[in-house]
C-alpha cells in the first residue's frame, strides 16, 4: 500500500537507478511486472519497488545455499 511519505519516481528516474532504459521500463509496466501509480496521464513508480525488483532477482551464492541447506536438514532431523 501507498504512504503519504513514500517518493514516487518518474519513468525516466527508476531506469536510471536500476541502469537500464526507459523502453525496459515501459515494457515492464506494461507487463505489469511493477506496481505504478497514474496521475492523469502521469505514470510514475514508487521508490520501494526498485528494492523489490532487486530483491526478486537476487541469486544466493553456493555458500548461502550451502547454509540453508543444512539448516534444513538440521530442521528435518538429518543431521
Amino acid at each position: 500500500m501507498l504512504t503519504t511519505d513514500q517518493q514516487l519516481l518518474t519513468v525516466r528516474a527508476f531506469a536510471k537507478a536500476l541502469n537500464v532504459t526507459t523502453a525496459c521500463i515501459r515494457r515492464w509496466i506494461l507487463e505489469r511486472k511493477i506496481a505504478t501509480v497514474k496521475l492523469g496521464r502521469l505514470v510514475r513508480i514508487p521508490s520501494d519497488e526498485v528494492q523489490r525488483l532487486i530483491q526478486s532477482g537476487l541469486r544466493p551464492t553456493q555458500e548461502q545455499m550451502r547454509s540453508t541447506d543444512s539448516e534444513s536438514e538440521v530442521s528435518n532431523g538429518q543431521e
